[in-house]
């Protein structure tokens, strides 16, 4: 589905990522992890295109999307849930998810996606005239999820979805995303709980300073001591 060839990203002279490869089929779940400054943020900004690489190709489904416009790969099938949730907080919760509907083609399903967003976070029903400011945290991740799900998106991209939240929510969190996932959305999940993401990932990926330094089944990561204490943290 996603094939990154050679993908290398600078901010100025700054190399953040240094000729990624790899591939990502569909319905997978592939979790990125590694140390602070790894580029793991980065690598999540230029596969939603917010930023453009210096080299290399972004493929989805068999298109090189690389060079398009950053709104042009939510029409490509793209959806991001950034770190930190950037919701609008002075809007609704029901109008915060509508944003992410903007395309004619989710827009004409809008109440039905809704429907499936609901049934996914049920804590949002009672929410849906409050302003987003207002809730909770967790609550505002259900929604910066539920809206990048409105789009109906065939590759969902999130970056770290449990900061800040209690441990409770974040096991709730990660139950919500395996949930997606079985659905048949393709994720790409950027995650410092590395125990919770790799328990429910099928692939995982480890960066270090913008490389890939290994990558394959999460157990078989898990099981070398050297991958564990030097980029999993444990």
């Amino acid at each position: 589905m996603l094939d990154l060839q050679q993908l290398t990203v600078a901010y100025g002279q700054a190399r953040a990522l240094w000729d990624i490869s790899m591939q990502v089929a569909h319905g997978e779940l592939l979790c990125v992890v590694g140390p602070n400054g790894a580029g793991k943020t980065t690598l999540v900004n230029t596969l939603a295109g917010i930023l453009k690489p210096i080299g290399g190709r972004i493929v989805m489904e068999g298109h090189d999307i690389t060079r398009l416009a950053p709104h042009k790969f939510c029409e490509a099938g793209i959806a991001l849930v950034p770190e930190g949730r950037r919701l609008f907080t002075g809007m609704t919760v029901a109008e915060n998810l509508d944003v992410g509907s903007f395309l004619p083609a989710a827009k004409a399903r809008r109440r039905q996606t809704r429907d499936e967003v609901l049934a996914l976070f049920p804590a949002l029903q009672a929410k849906l005239t409050a302003p987003a400011g207002e809730l909770s945290g967790g609550q505002q991740q259900m929604v910066a999820i539920g809206r990048a799900l409105m789009a109906r998106p065939r590759l969902l991209l999130l970056d770290e979805p449990s900061l800040g939240l209690s441990p409770l929510v974040v096991t709730d969190m990660f139950e919500a995303i395996r949930k997606i996932s079985a659905g048949g959305i393709t994720i790409v999940l950027v995650e410092q709980n590395v125990s919770l993401a790799m328990r429910i990932s099928h692939r995982a990926c480890v960066l270090e300073l913008g490389r890939i330094v290994a990558e394959g089944a999460p157990d078989d990561l898990m099981k070398r001591p050297e991958i564990r204490q030097a980029y999993l943290g444990v």
